[in-house]
C-alpha cells in the first residue's frame, strides 16, 4: 500500500525547466539561498486569533450601533480597522 505522496509526486519537477544553462544556474542558487534560509521568528498563532476574535467583536458592535449611531458606528469600525493592522503585525 502506499500513503499516496509517492503517487502525488511523480512527473513533478523541483528545478525550473528553461534551455538556458545561465539560468538554471540561477535558479538553483537562489532555491538553494532559500532553502537554507532561517525563519528568525514564527507568528504566534494564539495572539493572533485572540486579536481577530476582539477584531471580530468590535465590528459586530460597530454594525450593531449603525441604526443608533452613525458616529459611534464609524469610530468602532475605524478601531476594528486599526486591530486588523496590528492583528497581521502580531
Amino acid at each position: 500500500m502506499s500513503d499516496g505522496t509517492t503517487k502525488a509526486m511523480k512527473g513533478v519537477t523541483t528545478t525550473l525547466p528553461t534551455n538556458n544553462k545561465k539560468v538554471d544556474k540561477e535558479v538553483d542558487k537562489i532555491v538553494k539561498q532559500l532553502a537554507g534560509a532561517k525563519i528568525k521568528e514564527l507568528p504566534d498563532a494564539y495572539m493572533h486569533q485572540k486579536i481577530s476574535f476582539l477584531k471580530s467583536t468590535m465590528r459586530i458592535i460597530g454594525y450593531v450601533f449603525i441604526p443608533f449611531s452613525l458616529v459611534t458606528a464609524t469610530i468602532l469600525l475605524i478601531i476594528s480597522e486599526i486591530i486588523g493592522i496590528i492583528e497581521e503585525l502580531v
